[in-house]
C-alpha cells in the first residue's frame, strides 16, 4: 500500500537556488524530448534515457542538479504519451516557468558492511529531511508524529503560485487488512448549498460559502491585474496576491470539509450519502458557483476514505433514487419538490409535513439499509 505524506519546506538560501536550478532543468530535459518526439516520431523512455548521456556533454550545467530527477522528466513524458495513446488526456504541452513548479526524485538505498544508506531520509524528530544535492531541509508537518514506517519510494518538491516550498514522500506500507466494525447505527446524508450537510438525525451542517465570503476582494484584484502591464513586477506581485486569496478559500474549505466528515465517521458505523452529477447539476447557472463551491464529490471521497480507513461501511444510493420526492412516513411521491424553492410540503396521503432535506435523508438512510443488507 502507497500513502504519501505533504510537508512544508523551509529551505536556506542556497538550497532555494538550487531548487529553482533543478526546476528549470527538469522543465529543459521535458521539453527537450517533447519537441524531438514532435519533430522525429515518439521515442520510448528507454531510448530517451540513452539520449540524455549525450546530452550531459552538450549541455554541462545539467551535471549540478540530481540526475534522478531528469529522468524522472523522461518517465514523466512517457505517462503524458500513454495517457494521451490510451484517449485519457490531450497531446502533451510544453512545461512552463510562470506555473507551479516541481520535480520528483527517486529513492535509492544501498547497503555497506552492514548499513543502510538513502538518498532520502525523513527525520520527524528533528524535523528535516535529506535529499539528494540538497542536503538536510527543515521541515514542518505531521506534529503527531515520530517516525512513519515503511520504504521511501520517491519524494515530490514543488513550489506553488504563492511561492511556498513542499516535499511530498510516497511510503510504501505493508498492507493490513482492516477489521470491519460490528454496525450499532446508521446514518443517511443529504448534501446541499444552503446547509452543506443534514443527517437523518437531524443535525445540521452550515456552508461556510467560503469563495462569497472572498469574492469581493478577489474580484478587485482581478480588475487590477487587468489592468497592469503583463510580466511586469507590480503584474506579479498582484498574481502572488490572488494566489494567495486562492490558496485561503481552498485550504479553509479542506479544513471545514474534515471537521464534518470526521464527526459522521466518529459517531456512526453505517454512512449513506447520495451520489451526486455535479456535472449536471453545475449547469443550472444560479446555483453552480455556489454548487461548485460546496464540493460535494470530495466529501464523499473523503466519506469513502475514512471508513475504509476505520472499517466502518459507506453506501451511495442512486443518482436517480427520488429522495426529496418520497414521504419519509408512508413513501408516497409528490411533483412538488421539483421546485427547489419548496422547503416544506404536506403529503396527501397520509397528512405528514415533510422538511425537504431531512426528508431527503431519512429516505437516503432507509436506501442504505437496504443496500447494506443486501450486500
Amino acid at each position: 500500500m502507497y500513502r504519501a505524506y505533504k510537508f512544508r519546506l523551509y529551505p536556506n538560501n542556497e538550497q532555494r537556488v538550487l531548487i529553482h536550478k533543478t526546476f528549470g532543468y527538469y522543465r529543459f530535459i521535458y521539453n527537450y524530448f517533447l519537441d524531438k518526439c514532435k519533430t522525429n516520431g515518439y521515442m520510448k523512455a528507454y531510448d530517451m534515457c540513452i539520449s540524455l548521456k549525450g546530452l550531459y556533454y552538450e549541455f554541462p550545467f545539467l551535471k549540478e542538479v540530481d540526475s534522478c530527477s531528469l529522468r524522472c522528466a523522461i518517465f514523466n513524458l512517457e505517462d503524458s504519451y500513454k495517457r494521451f495513446f490510451s484517449k485519457k488526456t490531450r497531446y502533451p504541452k510544453f512545461k512552463n516557468k510562470y506555473t507551479k513548479q516541481s520535480y520528483r526524485t527517486n529513492c535509492i538505498r544501498s547497503t555497506y558492511k552492514g548499513r543502510t544508506y538513502s538518498n532520502i531520509v525523513l527525520d520527524l524528530v528533528n524535523n528535516t529531511i535529506k535529499l539528494p544535492k540538497l542536503g538536510l531541509v527543515k521541515i514542518r508537518g505531521y506534529r503527531n508524529l515520530e517516525i512513519i514506517n515503511g520504504n521511501i519510494i520517491n519524494a515530490t518538491v514543488e513550489r506553488d503560485t504563492t511561492n511556498k516550498y513542499y516535499v511530498s514522500v510516497v511510503i510504501e506500507k505493508k498492507e493490513f487488512v482492516t477489521q470491519k466494525v460490528t454496525p450499532k447505527n446508521i446514518v443517511g446524508i443529504d448534501l446541499g448549498v444552503k446547509d452543506l450537510v443534514v443527517t437523518s438525525d437531524d443535525e445540521k451542517f452550515n456552508n461556510p460559502k467560503e469563495l462569497a465570503k472572498r469574492e469581493k476582494r478577489l474580484k478587485r484584484l482581478q480588475r487590477k491585474l487587468s489592468r497592469q502591464e503583463r510580466n511586469s513586477n507590480n503584474y506579479f506581485k498582484t498574481k502572488e496576491k490572488i494566489a494567495r486569496l486562492h490558496s485561503k478559500i481552498k485550504n479553509s474549505r479542506k479544513h471545514n470539509m474534515i471537521n464534518v466528515v470526521n464527526k459522521i465517521i466518529k459517531e456512526h458505523d453505517i454512512i449513506v450519502s447520495e451520489k451526486l452529477n455535479v456535472r449536471g447539476m453545475s449547469q443550472n447557472h444560479k446555483l453552480a458557483k455556489n454548487i461548485l463551491d460546496a464540493s460535494f464529490n470530495r466529501i464523499c471521497e473523503l466519506l469513502k476514505w475514512k471508513c475504509h480507513q476505520f472499517g466502518k461501511y459507506y453506501y451511495q444510493v442512486d443518482t436517480y433514487f427520488p429522495s426529496s420526492k418520497m414521504c419519509a412516513r408512508c413513501g408516497a411521491k409528490t411533483e412538488k419538490t421539483k421546485d427547489l424553492s419548496v422547503r416544506r410540503w404536506t403529503c396527501e396521503k397520509c397528512g405528514y409535513e415533510n422538511n425537504r432535506d431531512l426528508t431527503a435523508s431519512i429516505n437516503i438512510m432507509f436506501e442504505g439499509l437496504r443496500l447494506h443488507y443486501e450486500s
